[in-house]
């Protein structure tokens, strides 16, 4: 008689002698992943989203389709509108103060050497990841510790042209505001802080002096 494809036969070893040939296993197929779709949501730390569509489905006990839709974390500085979003929704990336040296002299260099300013901040939390920096770059990571007062400086380049001020500084932002940064060099490294004010040097330990990028 007709032969089924029916993979439940397989279990019951009743399948029909040509049953390989006549319903062969089909796994599911699935189309290239689209290009990456802007942030949710502008001025905050949202995700953005990628998507692919089944081509084939899965037939006679074939492997089954992955997933559809993939999200990743996504920040936009700019609203839909175009204009700037506010200094204290982006989050601020930073990196040792000992970096500020070499900055400086390929600023002078090039002759663009402007006068920045610091911030002091206090850390309200700190991610267990920040513990777990145990390449030679990614150890002054150590020094950011909860509860202790840290100077973060911005100076050219990572002073915006027109503003005159860096991403994340916290300008604008409403007292006792929790503001987020990120270490840069480690993913893992992260938490949120609160201004105190702004100077026009910084006065903080060399342990605790740290560079807006």
């Amino acid at each position: 008689g007709p032969c089924y494809c029916d993979q439940a036969c397989a279990r019951t070893l009743d399948c029909c002698h040509d049953y390989a040939q006549t319903c062969p296993v089909i796994p599911c197929v699935v189309s290239q992943w689209s290009a990456w779709s802007g942030c949710a949501e502008p001025c905050k730390t949202t995700y953005r989203v990628r998507t692919r569509h089944v081509i084939q489905e899965p037939r006679n006990g074939g492997e089954a389709c992955p997933a559809l839709e993939e999200r990743a974390g996504c920040v936009e500085y700019w609203t839909r509108q175009g204009t700037e979003c506010q200094q204290s929704l982006v989050p601020a990336l930073i990196t040792t103060g000992g970096f500020g040296k070499a900055r400086k002299k390929r600023a002078a260099a090039d002759g663009n050497e402007r006068a920045g300013y610091c911030v002091e901040f206090q850390l309200v939390a700190v991610t267990p990841g920040c513990l777990h920096s145990h390449h030679s770059y990614t150890r002054w990571m150590l020094y950011l510790r909860e509860g202790h007062t840290v100077c973060v400086e911005c100076q050219h380049p990572a002073l915006h042209p027109t503003s005159q001020l860096c991403h994340g500084d916290g300008t604008g932002s409403q007292r006792n505001q929790l503001l987020h940064w990120q270490a840069v060099g480690n993913h893992r490294c992260k938490g949120t802080w609160r201004r105190i004010r702004q100077l026009d040097a910084c006065s903080c330990p060399s342990v605790h002096s740290f560079l807006f990028i």
